[in-house]
C-alpha cells in the first residue's frame, strides 16, 4: 500500500474512536456533566476539544510511523486498537452511562493499554512512541480529574 494511503488510513482510524466518544459526550455536555461539582484545577470545557484532537493527531501520526515499517507489527496493532477501544469505552461510561466510578477503573485499564502500546511502539519505531507520550500524560490527568469528580458527587 502507497505511504500516502497507510498515513490517511492511519490518521482517520483514531478520528472514528473520536466520532464514538463524542455522540456520548455531546448529549451530556450541557447537562448532565454541567451539573457535576468539579475539582478547582478542572480546566474549562472548551479546552478538551482542542486537546483531544490533538492528541488524535499524534496518535495517527504514531500509528503511521509503525506501520509503514512493516515489520514485527501485530502486537503493536493489538495495543493500539485496544487502548483505542478503551478510549471510546470510557467516553461511553462516563458520559452516555453518566458513571464516574466506573469510568475511573476503566481508565486505568486505558492508562495501562497506551503504556503498553508505547512500549510496543518503541521496538518499532522510537518516535511513535514518543509522540504518544502527551497522550499518557494527558489521560494521566484525565483519571485525577474523573477521580476527582467521582468524590465530590458521590
Amino acid at each position: 500500500m502507497k505511504k500516502a494511503y497507510k498515513l490517511i488510513i492511519s490518521l482517520i482510524i483514531p478520528f472514528l474512536a473520536a466520532a464514538i466518544g463524542s455522540i456520548f459526550t455531546a448529549q451530556t455536555l450541557s447537562t448532565w456533566y454541567a451539573t457535576l461539582q468539579r475539582p478547582s484545577f478542572s480546566p474549562p470545557s472548551w479546552i478538551f476539544s482542542p486537546v483531544w484532537s490533538i492528541l488524535f493527531l499524534l496518535m495517527g501520526f504514531s500509528l503511521y510511523l509503525v506501520w509503514k515499517k512493516g515489520i514485527k507489527t501485530k502486537t503493536a496493532a493489538t495495543f493500539f486498537g485496544i487502548q483505542l477501544g478503551l478510549n471510546a469505552l470510557w467516553s461511553v461510561i462516563f458520559f452516555g452511562l453518566q458513571q464516574p466510578l466506573w469510568a475511573f477503573v476503566e481508565i486505568i485499564f486505558l492508562w495501562a493499554a497506551i503504556l503498553g502500546t508505547i512500549i510496543t511502539f518503541y521496538k518499532i519505531d522510537r518516535r511513535a512512541a514518543y509522540l504518544l507520550i502527551p497522550y499518557l500524560l494527558w489521560v494521566s490527568f484525565a483519571a485525577i480529574l474523573n477521580y476527582y469528580i467521582y468524590i465530590l458527587n458521590i
